[in-house]
């Protein structure tokens, strides 16, 4: 099941894994900081378009991010 909590907590670890800032991200997915923030503290999502730019950056799956699975890496 779907946890906003859970999204905003990979999210945020994709981020630092990725030595980014949230204005980094911020930039990447053409929204405020404080979108950014809000999804990482778990408090909103984002659109499914900005989902795949997330994926496609991290280079991970969706199933991840969303939390349907414990797999980071996309199927091929």
């Amino acid at each position: 099941m779907f946890s906003k909590k859970l999204f905003g907590e990979r999210v945020r670890e994709q981020r630092l894994k990725h030595n980014e800032v949230q204005e980094d991200l911020a930039k990447i997915l053409d929204v405020r900081v404080s979108h950014v923030s809000e999804i990482e503290r778990g408090n909103r999502t984002t659109s499914p378009e900005r989902i795949v730019i997330l994926c496609k950056h991290f280079k991970v799956s969706s199933d991840y991010l969303l939390g349907l699975s414990d797999n980071p890496k996309p199927r091929k």
